[in-house]
């Protein structure tokens, strides 16, 4: 049997599994993210993490097709995170080469995380059976991956999918945190959700089970909750954010004309109603031949980019 590594770093842990040739998971875990001293233990802990795990199991590294790396940062074709990553202290790091060395030699893919994680869900989530798929992953940001022909897209600054910041309105007056203003991220985040739900409760008086909560303390979550209550403030508010993702969504359509979308992230929790929202505003919005997108919900979880680093391995990416 031939076997693969998938790496997931985080910053505060990383999660990594043993995977057989064909991307079935045969065993997870998970190892603390050593940020101390700019970061500088976090590939050595992986090897060491990956290389136990062989001896444990009595796995050749000859039987080991390689190890894929999903982090925090825009990592080009080669491995590379050009820009660094703030939250795990690094600066430019060769991700795949330094890996690699540490192996002795054992292939090495690397790429951005939420790259990585969409790619899990076309080989084993929600994107399972398409190979022109769009990751989106609503949480405390919005990220983006995107695969055309069963290749994820990384450009050439390893920055592709940033579908968070498409500008998305024009007369937004506060900040988002690239520095930019009407980016998606501010919309249709679970931080953007809420700030919509501030933003219409204070517009007027409208009986609201959401007016019982600290305004501050309002989450994507109250809002939702508030909708599938029948509650008619909350339904606006949804519609406001379903607006402007389908709108955003349909942007991306039109430029790689995906398959499916697939949403992930603490957002799509919410479940089927959040669909019903973006649904009516991508097909209002986007270019005739690519209305027919199937728009979907992520299965994975955090497991997503075990997968999807494993994947690219198994798959020869």
């Amino acid at each position: 049997m031939k076997y693969a590594f998938g790496v997931d770093i985080g910053g505060t842990t990383v999660k990594l599994g043993l995977f057989d040739e064909t991307c079935n998971v045969l065993e997870k875990w998970e190892i603390p993210t050593v940020t101390a001293d700019g970061g500088k233990q976090i590939i050595p802990d992986v090897a060491e993490s990956v290389l136990a795990k062989m001896q444990e199991k009595g796995i050749a590294k000859e039987d080991v097709i390689g190890v894929g790396v999903g982090a925090p940062g825009a990592v080009n074709k080669d491995g590379v995170m050009i820009g660094g990553a703030v939250n795990l202290g690094w600066g430019v790091t060769d991700l795949k080469g330094d890996l690699e060395k540490l192996l002795g030699g054992v292939r090495v893919c690397a790429a951005n995380d939420a790259n990585v994680a969409a790619f899990g869900e076309m080989v084993a989530g929600g994107g399972r059976g398409y190979e022109d798929v769009v990751a989106v992953t609503l949480g405390t940001g919005v990220g983006g991956g995107v695969i055309l022909g069963g290749k994820l897209l990384a450009g050439s600054a390893g920055a592709a999918g940033e579908i968070g910041h498409i500008r998305i309105e024009d007369r937004e007056t506060e900040y988002c945190n690239c520095g930019h203003q009407g980016c998606l991220e501010q919309y249709a985040s679970a931080t953007g959700i809420a700030r919509l739900a501030r933003r219409r409760l204070a517009e007027d008086d409208a009986p609201s089970s959401l007016r019982e909560i600290p305004a501050e303390k309002i989450t994507a979550k109250d809002v939702f909750d508030a909708v599938k209550a029948g509650d008619a403030v909350a339904d606006e508010i949804a519609k406001r954010f379903g607006d402007y993702l389908g709108k955003g969504l349909a942007v991306v359509a039109n430029v790689v004309n995906p398959q499916v979308f697939v949403l992930g992230g603490g957002v799509s929790k919410a479940g089927e109603v959040l669909l019903s929202y973006v649904r009516p505003a991508y097909e209002k919005y986007v270019f005739g031949p690519c209305k027919n997108a199937k728009i979907t919900l992520a299965q994975l979880g955090n497991d997503a980019g075990i997968y999807g680093s494993a994947g690219m391995v198994t798959r020869g990416l």
